[in-house]
């Protein structure tokens, strides 16, 4: 075999790694994947890699100390993150939990529409207790006065209401009120669980319709300016990512990655710029062939 032929061979073994698919993706599972996030490591910012990862199954999970936890959706005009936590009390199921917490050093804080309801909490040793001045025997919960309501509702719901437990067992927990840390022991509050919730979805009066789960907001950085050179990016189809040196790229369909965006160069048809979407693999589909051909007539 001539040496010609084995390279020629060579070539056709390696071209279709040239033509591999975009490294990182647009969506998880049916979640579109925009700045910040990404899909996997180089994809989206480095300062949210580790936090907001898209798993093997397609499924879009979030990371804390505490746990991993599905995301749901993400709201990008607004930019907040929603989360289902599975070990998190509904109108539907009551059950043991030890809590949700923030890392203290991630980009996340609670959305001011998370409400976060403490259940079969300890009337006579939780720190959300205290003894009242008047009477050392009585107690008063260190809880927002408006989520009686919150309070009353669920504890109506049939998964509660047959453990038969005091409303006043029940505390309404505003994000403030975890501390700087955003932290939620509920072995030391002395809780058995949890139910968080971020909307009523019109239905103030019945628990079994509102949306449970937590909701999260997100900066881009101190300034929370979204990123020029990313938004130009995503507009040629591409994906912002990191390299090895934490430096911008903008991966494109082909798996190429430029340091601008997907238009390669300012090629244009009949007045429009042509689509960056298979470009790169076209430019060295082209070059490959050419080799091949120039050894095919040598």
């Amino acid at each position: 075999m001539k040496i010609s032929s084995i390279f020629l061979y060579s070539l056709l073994l390696i071209f279709p790694c040239f033509i591999s698919s975009q490294t990182c993706q647009n969506y998880c599972g049916k979640i579109p994947i925009k700045y910040p996030f990404g899909t996997g490591p180089g994809c989206g910012d480095l300062h949210f890699q580790p936090y907001v990862t898209c798993n093997d199954q397609q499924q879009l999970t979030f990371t804390t100390h505490t746990g991993c936890y599905t995301i749901t959706s993400i709201d990008y005009n607004h930019q907040i993150i929603y989360i289902t936590d599975p070990s998190m009390s509904t109108c539907a199921c009551k059950q043991p939990s030890k809590g949700f917490s923030l890392d203290w050093n991630a980009p996340f804080s609670f959305s001011d529409d998370t409400t976060f309801a403490l259940l079969d909490c300890s009337t006579s040793s939780s720190p959300i207790y205290k003894s009242s001045t008047d009477d050392k025997n009585s107690t008063f919960p260190l809880c927002d006065s408006k989520g009686d309501s919150i309070c009353s509702l669920l504890y109506s719901c049939e998964a509660i209401s047959r453990l038969s437990l005091p409303v006043s067992t029940c505390c309404v927990y505003t994000p403030v009120d975890l501390g700087p840390s955003f932290e939620m022991d509920l072995q030391k509050l002395q809780c058995t669980s949890y139910s968080a919730l971020y909307g009523f979805n019109g239905q103030e009066s019945n628990p079994q319709g509102w949306q449970y789960g937590v909701a999260v907001k997100y900066k881009f950085n101190f300034d929370n300016d979204y990123p020029v050179i990313c938004s130009s990016c995503e507009k040629s189809n591409g994906v912002c990512g990191y390299n090895n040196e934490q430096s911008f790229v903008c991966n494109c369909p082909g798996g190429l990655n430029t340091t601008t965006d997907c238009f390669y160069g300012e090629s244009w048809s009949h007045g429009s710029k042509v689509s960056p979407r298979g470009t790169g693999a076209m430019l060295i589909f082209s070059f490959t062939w050419f080799i091949i051909l120039a050894f095919i007539q040598g």
